[in-house]
């Protein structure tokens, strides 16, 4: 049992004796894919989204050197028909990028470290096959392949990280590439040598123009995953069962956590932050532990044609259209607005909606560090806007309603520029902005019914707080006592059938064709029922 070559099934020992989300199935895939045409397999996904866990898994399988059919027993993979015929069957070549970067002396020397250090415990299980002299990794599993009559399964955790952490180096980047494409080439050597591989990480397979660096591989991503969908995250189902059992919220761990969704799995959760809220039986944001608020507001303050509008819209509740096809899987290699919305795609600030091709943040966690990021000067009014989301909650709460309607005057006036200003909409993504940070105490219903007039949103309190519900009713060119008159006619039943007790009724008119420089176009009435 080596670092790198058979590293046994200890890691995956280590993961099942916590809670653990049976995932197994990709295996399955896995096996399919074993000696076919499709026996290279990339599968990126955010940090924190099972991407080690399903390494550690497929290596405590595929690996020769251990016994693992007691750690799979009972899971899904066990009631395959692939299951015994290829359990530890193979030699494993597991290689963690990521550690590779942390022990070499420089980032220079990373490449001939990988091919060296596994090459020494090759060399230690198979002495007679590999001289002294062979410095390419590609070439001593080939001698070894031949030789034993064997092959082997490649597995590499987080594949991309010399372009995150060398992003600016293009010389190792490209050696690295060409120490993968020695492993992937095809052809008789590869088929000989490697049985299946397996490559995970954050970005998908780098673009060099219109071409991947390894056209061999079958690739899987937060745009395309296919197939694969209900293993990027936790889906719904699983997140039941687990707040079944640890005694928990599903309707907060919802609002917090979901948001992803693909054609095949509509409800996608991060899996780490469900998790953590398991473990420390409280619902909050631990995506900070993940990414730094600092990376996403460099990439949303680049200066991009439409790349701010963009974002504001998507802060408003709005969903934008993003085009996936010019991002080059790396982060420097920007050109346009969508090269970087793509990337805030697959580091998971933003989710992807293949069929319509338009990108939105996905929910209340995420929507958060939003909030940091652009909670600063460069942001103008939007910016206030958002740090002063609470003294505006605050007032609407106090019923103050002349000091709501002014907030509101200002913001909806600072999206005017990314919206049309005269429609409901409009409206609608200033209120969102403008009552941005309630969502740490509301689930916030949004609707936007067809037709000119209104837009509604509800505001229903989580649990553990003490706000008031709220009902707050949009109108245009009419007056805001016609707002309230309809939240009483319409009653809205079906938003507030489980929330008991004191209710606010806010309702907002704009006129666009109020005139004069002190003219006020907003107005404002609240009622408390």
């Amino acid at each position: 049992m080596g670092i790198y070559l058979n590293p046994g099934n200890r890691g995956f020992r280590t993961i099942l004796n916590g809670t653990y989300v049976d995932k197994t199935g990709l295996i399955d895939y896995v096996n399919r894919t074993i000696n076919t045409p499709q026996k290279l397999t990339s599968f990126s996904r955010p940090r924190r989204f099972g991407k080690s866990f399903a390494a550690k898994m497929l290596c405590a399988y595929y690996d020769k050197s251990c016994d693992s059919r007691s750690l799979f027993e009972g899971l899904d993979i066990s009631n395959k028909d692939s299951f015994d015929k290829y359990l530890n069957k193979y030699d494993v070549i597991y290689l963690d990028i990521t550690r590779f970067i942390s022990i070499s002396t420089s980032v220079k020397t990373i490449v001939a470290d990988i091919q060296k250090n596994v090459i020494e415990e090759l060399r230690e299980t198979y002495p007679l096959y590999i001289r002294e002299s062979k410095k390419v990794l590609a070439n001593a599993l080939f001698d070894v392949s031949k030789k034993m009559d064997n092959q082997f399964i490649i597995i590499i955790d987080e594949w991309d990280a010399l372009f995150r952490e060398a992003k600016n180096e293009e010389a190792i980047q490209k050696e690295y590439v060409q120490l993968l494409r020695g492993l992937f080439k095809g052809g008789t050597a590869t088929d000989e040598t490697i049985a299946a591989a397996y490559m995970t990480g954050i970005l998908p397979i780098k673009k060099y123009g219109t071409e991947l660096a390894l056209t061999d591989f079958k690739e899987y991503s937060m745009t395309t995953p296919k197939r694969l969908a209900e293993y990027v995250g936790f889906t719904e189902n699983e997140v039941k069962r687990l707040c079944d059992e640890y005694q928990m919220s599903f309707d907060e761990m919802k609002s917090w956590y979901d948001g992803y969704s693909f054609s095949r799995i509509k409800h996608v959760y991060s899996p780490n932050s469900v998790m953590n809220a398991l473990q420390e039986e409280e619902i909050q944001n631990y995506w900070t532990q993940t990414e730094s608020f600092e990376s996403l507001k460099e990439y949303i303050g680049m200066d991009f044609d439409g790349l701010k509008d963009a974002i504001v819209k998507m802060l408003g509740g709005e969903r934008v259209s993003v085009r996936i096809s010019t991002f080059q899987n790396d982060i420097t290699s920007f050109k346009n607005k969508n090269d970087v919305l793509t990337l805030l795609i697959h580091l998971g600030y933003l989710a992807y909606d293949s069929t319509k091709r338009e990108t939105y943040i996905p929910n209340f966690e995420v929507a958060e560090a939003f909030e940091d990021a652009v909670s600063g000067q460069e942001w103008g009014v939007v910016g206030a806007a958002l740090s002063d989301s609470e003294r505006l909650l605050d007032a609407t709460l106090a019923k103050d309603a002349e000091a709501v309607a002014e907030s509101l005057e200002q913001i909806h006036s600072s999206v005017s520029s990314v919206l049309n200003y005269n429609n409901e909409a409009s409206l609608s993504c200033a209120i969102t902005i403008a009552y941005y940070t309630a969502k740490r105490y509301y689930t916030i219903v949004r609707e936007l019914p067809a037709g000119k007039g209104f837009a509604d949103l509800a505001f229903l309190p989580r649990r553990g707080t003490d706000k008031l519900a709220m009902i707050i009713e949009l109108k245009y060119d009419k007056d805001a006592d016609t707002a309230i008159r309809q939240i009483h006619e319409n009653r809205y039943d079906g938003d507030l059938k489980e929330y008991f007790g004191n209710l606010l009724l806010v309702g907002i008119n704009y006129d666009k064709d109020a005139k004069g420089m002190n003219a006020k176009r907003h107005s404002c009435v609240i009622e408390k029922v």
